[in-house]
């Protein structure tokens, strides 16, 4: 893989005003929305806040920087990894990892199963101008989708229930929501649960359901905020940090052979597929929502009279400041001059408002929907951030995690195809196996192998010398070469996907 670490740099440049990032990463720090058991834990330095367990610089010896070793490296890719297997269905296993480059990472993830209906959940949150809105989604985003896919009896007699079963069974699941706010969320649902009543059928439409869940969610980020002010002219910190952060999201509803991907921003799904050849295929499910997406910029213009042409795109962002083009949170680019004024400059200063903001909202969280009936011919789905497509393509995360699978089965012990196997048969199959493991992959992870290449991948392989550097680098220099990387990758059941019928 050849890369140009300019253009690297100028891909993965900050998503928003790196001043005005501080001040909303201090205020989310100052009133942190998780408690002791989360495993974001700060210790503030200055104005700065650091990982209390970040320890990736170079050593010096006698004056020397001395680079990581290839077991300290593997220690730091691996310390987030996370796998799980499926006894049955479409969906058999999948692997997931993340790697910051941010301190704290800006990036969450979350999966799931449905209890109450059947299907799997999983999701990709990018998160910018601090991480406490892709936080908080990914805590409270797959029970908005999971109640807006129940039928209308099972929505009835979910509401009804005292105490109430889990809608969802997440896994990997680390972080606790503080009391105070889990009673403000716990209330923004029951509201949520109510509206459903009002329009649930016995039929699903999951597509609406998606897009449902996701909106829904969104405008309680805000009215979190401002029915609180309204009420009592009080400004609660812990949610307003969350409303004016803001998160990219990519996620997929896999039930069965149906497979449905929801896309806010500028996070991509693919789809890694064998073909009659035996060659991978890349099947790209998502489009980003950026200014490469001229059907975007097309929307955008039509939102907004023409003498704003020239202002509400700038510099390739939304008003000359954000990226994504479309975004969960990031209230700034949404609310209205007049909340804008009385609950964030106070707090924040002028600049809380953008140049040229005349007609706003300007951003949306609305979703595009995709649908891919899945065949034995697909294999696995790639779910990421953009910290991992700025570095490599789909086809290569495709091949690469095509070739692991290949390599992976060595981490099993060998087994004997028979028991009255010949000597010269056993002979043969030690031999090719020998042979084989060659190809065996660093990484039993495939998310965590997929991190590795795009960090220290070459034409020639991973190249430990760079993948040391990149890895040894202070979050400041970092994040000029990468973003934070989370990588799921959902492996596909072709024996039961075949037996489905078409």
């Amino acid at each position: 893989m050849n890369y140009s670490n300019i253009n690297v740099v100028i891909s993965t440049y900050l998503k928003v005003d790196r001043s005005f990032k501080q001040k909303l990463s201090n205020i989310w720090y100052k009133s942190c929305a998780f408690d002791d058991r989360c495993q974001f834990k700060y210790i503030a330095l200055g104005s700065r806040f650091f990982h209390s367990s970040h320890a990736r610089r170079q050593v010096k010896k006698d004056g020397v920087e001395v680079l990581l070793s290839p077991q300290e490296v593997t220690v730091i890719l691996r310390k987030n990894e996370y796998n799980k297997e499926f006894p049955y269905g479409s969906v058999k296993s999948y692997d997931s990892n993340q790697l910051s480059s941010n301190v704290p990472i800006e990036d969450t993830r979350c999966e799931a199963r449905c209890k109450m209906t059947s299907g799997f959940l999983m999701g990709v949150f990018d998160g910018h101008g601090g991480p406490a809105c892709a936080q908080v989604i990914s805590k409270r985003l797959f029970k908005y989708i999971a109640a807006a896919l129940l039928p209308l009896g099972l929505l009835q007699k979910y509401i009804k229930q005292d105490p109430r079963e889990l809608l969802i069974e997440t896994f990997n699941d680390r972080a606790e929501i503080v009391q105070d706010l889990k009673s403000i969320y716990d209330n923004s649902f029951n509201k949520f649960l109510n509206k459903l009543l009002l329009t649930a059928k016995d039929e699903i439409n999951i597509e609406a359901s998606l897009e449902n869940g996701i909106m829904e969610l969104d405008s309680d980020l805000s009215r979190e905020v401002v029915d609180l002010y309204k009420e009592n002219n009080t400004v609660n910190h812990k949610t307003l940090s969350v409303a004016l952060s803001g998160a990219v999201a990519c996620m997929s509803y896999i039930d069965g052979p149906h497979m449905y991907v929801a896309n806010v921003g500028d996070c991509n799904a693919v789809v890694g597929t064998m073909n009659e050849d035996n060659e991978w295929f890349a099947q790209k499910i998502t489009k980003e929502h950026n200014t490469e997406n001229f059907d975007e910029l097309k929307r955008i213009w039509n939102e907004h009279p023409d003498e704003e042409r020239k202002t509400v795109i700038r510099r390739d962002r939304l008003l000359g400041e954000l990226a994504p083009l479309r975004s969960m949170g990031d209230y700034r680019y949404k609310w209205t001059t007049e909340i804008l004024s009385e609950l964030v400059v106070p707090l924040i200063g002028q600049k809380a408002i953008p140049a040229n903001y005349y007609t706003p909202p300007y951003l949306t969280a609305k979703p595009d929907i995709f649908y891919h009936r899945l065949t034995p011919k697909d294999k696995f789905l790639i779910i990421a951030s953009d910290g991992l497509w700025d570095m490599m393509t789909p086809l290569q995360a495709v091949k690469l995690v095509g070739e692991h699978m290949k390599g992976k089965v060595f981490f099993n012990p060998l087994k004997l195809p028979k028991k009255n196997i010949q000597l010269g048969d056993l002979n043969d199959l030690l031999m090719h196996r020998k042979e084989s493991l060659k190809s065996k992959p660093k990484d039993r992870n495939a998310a965590t192998h997929l991190i590795r290449h795009a960090i220290g991948g070459t034409e020639y392989g991973v190249d430990h010398s760079r993948l040391a550097h990149l890895l040894s680098l202070s979050p400041d220099v970092s994040r000029m070469f990468r973003d934070d990387m989370t990588v799921t990758v959902v492996y596909f059941d072709s024996e039961y996907l075949r037996q489905c019928p078409a």
